[in-house]
């Protein structure tokens, strides 16, 4: 099978070193335009152009795939089939149609369920306890194409976006896997969505980063853990800026402010000590000290126990503590 490989992220570049491994003949390599980064604006390529080259394969790198020199040139290279990875760009019908077999994508979600281009950060922010991969063939909608296949994984409830990246990578690597052995044996199967149960990942805005303790802890802790390490969920302590990486939850079941809180070494909820308060209102601190800065939210509470404070390396609040004073 001779393919055309589209993506750009670190998600994109393990399936592509997935699907050489596999066999397949990887025509070329379709990837964003470099882009400045860091204070000198350096061209910096993606991850997908870094392992192309790496992999002595040709890389293509069109500002559109719209125009009618990108369509002439992926036309002319003769793919049997073009697979993509977060690779960014909308496919207009004129590219869609150009390999035989179909463009197929690796989505990172059971769909119908999240569409759009944060599904790994919405999972976790929503609070998802089971999420996965999709192999999936494009139309011209946004991910509404039919299903081919599917992996699942549970979320654990303390597992970030960094973890469970990692785990959709190695989910999204598995399933181009076996996508490929089915080509091999003839065409492929495949159902039809039910866009009825379909629900949207659009991208994470910066305006939504800022944590709101009017929100019950549940939220707020999925918040922090959805945006771990990166964008990062912020919030406000001594006036200053601090990225939230690390928190858990303060509060038991049924009660709306702390009466004990979860030590996660001990994996038991542990008394507060005499002296720590137990109310107050939204984004209140009701305690810090060693064992964290707790924040009463709109419902529950929350302790924050690991922190970046502006201009500063990632730190653990009873660092943070020892050089500020947030009560």
């Amino acid at each position: 099978m001779k393919a055309v490989f589209f993506g750009t992220p670190e998600i994109a570049e393990a399936c592509l070193r997935r699907l050489v491994d596999t066999g397949t003949q990887v025509l070329c390599v379709v990837t964003a335009p470099d882009k400045p980064k860091g204070r000198g604006y350096k061209l910096e390529p993606s991850a997908v152009k870094k392992a192309a080259l790496e992999l002595g394969l040709p890389v293509y790198q069109p500002a559109s795939l719209r125009t009618q020199e990108s369509r002439e040139q992926l036309a002319s290279l003769g793919a049997d089939v073009f697979i993509t990875a977060a690779y960014g760009k909308i496919f207009p019908p004129e590219v869609l149609s150009i390999p035989p077999m179909g463009c197929v994508n690796v989505h990172a979600s059971l769909l119908p369920m999240l569409r759009g281009a944060s599904p790994i950060n919405r999972a976790i922010i929503n609070g998802d306890t089971l999420g996965g991969v999709t192999i999936m063939y494009m139309n011209e909608g946004m991910d509404t194409g039919d299903i081919i296949l599917i992996k699942t994984a549970v979320i654990p409830y303390d597992m970030d976006f960094g973890a469970y990246y990692g785990l959709v990578t190695k989910l999204g690597c598995d399933a181009l896997e076996d996508y490929v052995n089915l080509a091999a044996e003839g065409p492929v199967g495949h159902i039809r969505q039910n866009n009825d149960l379909a629900t949207y990942a659009p991208k994470v805005e910066k305006e939504e980063t800022l944590i709101d303790f009017q929100k019950p802890s549940e939220s707020v802790y999925n918040l922090i853990r959805g945006l771990c390490p990166a964008p990062g969920a912020y919030t406000y302590l001594s006036g200053k800026r601090v990225k939230v990486f690390k928190a858990k939850f303060a509060h038991p079941e049924g009660q709306p402010y702390p009466k004990r809180y979860f030590d996660d070494r001990s994996g038991a909820f542990v008394e507060l000590a005499a002296g720590d308060r137990s109310s107050g209102e939204p984004g209140e601190i009701l305690f810090a000290d060693k064992r964290g800065i707790c924040i009463a939210c709109g419902a529950g509470a929350i302790v924050i126990t690991e922190l970046q404070p502006e201009g500063k390396g990632r730190m653990t609040a009873q660092a943070f503590l020892a050089g500020n004073k947030v009560i």
